[in-house]
This record gives C-alpha cells, structure tokens and sequence, in this order.
C-alpha cells in the first residue's frame, strides 16, 4: 500500500467529508489496535519554574524573573506534589518549565537525580526541545550531552513540547526566539538515538496554513522512519485568551470541534509508522475527547492532575480517571491504565 502524500493529505482536509474521514481514520486505528482497548495514564503537570525569556507570544504561563509572581519550586515542593501524585496511583510526571535564562546543567542533573532516587516508582517524562536546547547553549555542552546526563540520572523520555508548527515561517511570527523546526527535531533524533523514547506534538490554530500543518505530519513521519523513536503523537487547539498573539492578531479564531477531529483524522490516516495517538480532552472538552476515539485516538492521555500551561490561556477541563473510564466504556471501548511506554498496568473490562 503506498504511503499517503503531502497532497492528499491537504486534499482530505479541505475536502473530505467529516463523516468519511473519521470512518476512515477509525478503520485505520482497528487495524493497529484491534483488541478496542483504549488506554490512558495517571500522572501529573509539574512546572518547576514558571520563568522563561523566550517570551512566545501563543502563551500565557510564562513570566520573567523579575516578576512578582516568578517562581523556582523547591526540591521539597517537588515531592509533595508527588506524593500527592501517588496516593491517587499515578506513575509518571510530565516535568517541564519556562526556559530559565540562569539554570545550568548541574542543577537539573541534581533534580533528576533527587526524584529518581526518591521515587524510583515514578517515570520521569521531562524536558522539552527546547529547554534541552537551551541548557546545551547555557552550560557549553552538546545537546547529546545534555540527553546522556539526564538520561544518566533517571530521565526516561522526552515530551514533544515546543513543536508548535514545525515551519520556520510559522515559528517566526508566533515564537521568534524559539529554536527553529530542525533543532527541534534534531533533539527528538539524539534522544532516539540514545535509547530514549519521545512524543511529537502539534499546536494549531494561528496561522498556518492546511499544507504546513501537513508539512509537519511529514518532518514527524520522516524522522520516526528512521529512529522508531515517538511513542505517541498529540495535536491540540491554540487557547488565546491572555495571550500576546491573540492582541496582535485579533482576527485568529478559536477552532472548532469540526476542525479538530477532521486534523486528527488525516493524522492518523498519514502517520502510519507512529502506533498511538493521544486525544486532547484538556483543550477540546471531555465530549469531544470522547469522540475524538472515532476519529483515529486510540489513547485518552493523561488525567492531568495539575495542569497550568493551558489554563493560563483558558482552557479549564479537568477529569479524573473514574470519569475516563466511564467515558471509553460509554463508546463500547475497554479502559486500561498505562505507563509512559504504553504498557499496560490495569484493566478495567
């Protein structure tokens, strides 16, 4: 069977029945996960510094040092929110900040370490592109230097974080002092290639275009086929409110559940090589997350015990895992907890 091309895939999004997509993208996701289990994680956001200098204009979370309301989280306050994390039956933290212009390698290497050691139970699913980026520059050290030490401490694998649109045209207007598309994949190939395993993500709802949004699809395709490295793929909706981008460019409009679902369909359809992707119940809603499994999801991802990123752009969906479960059993599904690496933990059919 040939692979899907760029313009097809362009073709579907714009012409393509929402009906017939989502048969199709549903056809696609039996083939690879016929069992009808859909799976989801327990874990928990934790953003140890809300300070970052790179100020993109799509978000609303980050501040500057000098802010009143700029923080560092505490090694102690780390661990509360662990234990917290446990007593509910969580497995992994998604551990990611602002890119702090004065942390150094040596600082999260003692970070890394310190969970690790502490909580040997818990995954740690840490550190965008462009944090690892950042920490390589800052501490004079190579990106694959800055992966192998962390790596070397207890960091597992790697969020797709900081993808946005991989198009430089895009990158420019909405994140001019984020890395640029290759240095961002870049990152995911050196921690493929030393045995850590990733995400790719996509945020749309700016300004691309349906062929830059496709174009992105192909940058992710490409590099799965040569390292096997992204364990998921998740897509969500721009959120604007407090929002540079959104003053600048007051004519963005917020995407509608139709266009979701019609983007997470050719997603699925085009990324043949990547087994799991994850609905975005958090920007979407839980309904629409429910329904994105027709339309290609296979995973609810995760119950998002703390989220801040989102929110602080004004997405407010919260759920927990009694409600997720009801949800996939709602749809005549199987719900089953997972691990980061998607294995399967406890099933609930």
């Amino acid at each position: 069977m040939s692979r899907m091309s760029v313009d097809e895939a362009v073709h579907l999004i714009q012409n393509a029945e929402l009906k017939e997509l989502g048969k199709m993208a549903y056809k696609r996701k039996k083939e690879l996960h016929p069992k009808g289990v859909t799976t989801f994680v327990v874990d928990r956001n934790i953003n140890y510094t809300n300070v970052c200098w790179v100020d993109c204009k799509f978000c609303a979370f980050y501040r500057h040092e000098k802010n009143d309301d700029a923080y560092i989280l505490s090694f102690d306050e780390i661990d509360a929110k662990i234990e917290e994390l446990l007593e509910i039956g969580g497995t992994q933290i998604l551990f990611q900040g602002g890119v702090h212009p004065k942390l150094e390698i040596e600082w999260y290497e003692d970070l890394v370490e310190h969970i690790h050691k502490k909580y040997p139970q818990i995954t740690i699913h840490g550190f965008s592109a462009i944090e690892i980026d950042y920490i390589a520059r800052r501490s004079n050290i190579t990106i694959k230097e800055v992966l192998q030490r962390l790596h070397a401490k207890g960091l597992a694998s790697i969020p797709g974080a900081g993808a946005e649109i991989l198009s430089d045209r895009v990158r420019d207007i909405i994140a001019p002092k984020k890395l640029d598309k290759d240095t961002w994949l870049q990152v995911h190939e050196e921690a493929h290639k030393l045995g850590i395993k990733s995400t790719a993500t996509m945020m749309f709802g700016t300004i691309e275009t349906d062929r830059e949004i496709v174009e992105h699809f192909k940058h992710i395709r490409d590099l799965q086929d040569r390292t096997g490295g992204f364990r998921a793929f998740i897509m969500w909706s721009f959120q604007g409110k407090n929002t540079q981008l959104m003053e600048e460019i007051p004519t963005i409009s917020k995407q509608s559940a139709n266009r979701y679902l019609r983007l997470l369909a050719v997603a699925r359809l085009f990324l043949d090589n990547i087994p799991n992707i994850q609905s975005s119940w958090v920007t979407q809603g839980s309904y629409i997350g429910q329904m994105a499994l027709f339309f290609g999801a296979n995973d609810l991802g995760s119950t998002m015990m703390e989220e801040n990123v989102v929110s602080a752009a004004g997405a407010t969906n919260r759920m927990n895992q009694d409600e997720m479960i009801k949800l996939i059993k709602d749809i005549g599904e199987k719900p089953a907890k997972r691990n980061t690496a998607y294995e399967i933990l406890e099933r609930y059919y």
